[in-house]
């Protein structure tokens, strides 16, 4: 295959290009926002999971806590009752009193053995309350450090994909005046030999492999017409002539 120096210098360019393209992708994918966002949101879903908790723990609490207040007031209203009836005087009999009397003491003794369960309830809930208080001001933390790192990672990748776009058009018009058996064979190279398809002849070593040329490779270069597209004879990459080539 033959093409003029000049098309095989543009599609170094195509080539440096590409890298370019290839490097600006990888930095999409890299940016570090992705990590700490993925880290943050695992922080922010055991958090989660632990104020659901706190808040069902405080939600049974509570109603553990009604049911024993409602427990204390039957308790109380009976006693009530007891005293009236014992304040009343309607009660003669002497074993009616006596019986009214230990009923009443007996739900005193109920009544306070109640209020300490209340109480105790109480205790469980509002450390229930002071848990979840603390849980949601977490979540609220950790979220507005998910919100920071995703809007840092947009701005950068906004940045990104606008270098993406100017690299995309320049190589666009490069590759529209490479020849096009040219630039499909470089295309087929660079798929199969991770990305570079064309490398330059540098001081006799070629840029793609990174290996030096033998002399009899280097006589063969000096030979060959300015116009032969040439291939690395170690990694078969097109092999580019400049004046840095060292010939």
């Amino acid at each position: 295959m033959n093409a003029a120096p000049a098309d095989q210098i543009r599609l170094l360019d195509v080539q440096g290009l590409d890298l370019r393209l290839s490097q600006l992708a990888h930095k999409r994918r890299s940016l570090p926002e992705h990590t700490e966002i993925d880290t943050q949101n695992a922080d922010l879903v055991q958090l989660r999971d632990l104020l659901v908790a706190a808040q069902t723990e405080e939600s049974d609490t509570a109603r553990e806590q009604t049911k024993a207040e409602q427990d204390v007031d039957q308790v109380r209203q009976r006693a009530a009752r007891d005293q009236q009836r014992l304040d009343s005087g309607a009660v003669t009999s002497p074993k009616d009193l006596e019986n009214l009397q230990h009923e009443i003491a007996s739900l005193a003794k109920r009544q306070g053995a109640l209020e300490d369960v209340v109480l105790e309830v109480m205790e469980r809930r509002e450390s229930a309350q002071d848990r979840a208080r603390e849980l949601t001001g977490r979540v609220e933390s950790v979220q507005a450090k998910v919100s920071d790192a995703v809007a840092r990672r947009d701005a950068a990748q906004v940045e990104i994909d606008a270098e993406i776009a100017r690299a995309t058009k320049e190589r666009e018009v490069l590759a529209a005046s490479v020849p096009a058996d040219l630039l499909k064979l470089y295309e087929k190279l660079r798929s199969q030999q991770g990305g570079v398809g064309a490398a330059r002849l540098f001081q006799r070593r070629c840029e793609g492999c990174r290996l030096e040329l033998n002399i009899t490779e280097v006589n063969e270069v000096r030979a060959a017409a300015p116009d032969e597209v040439l291939r690395c004879e170690n990694c078969r990459r097109i092999l580019v002539r400049t004046p840095e080539s060292g010939l």
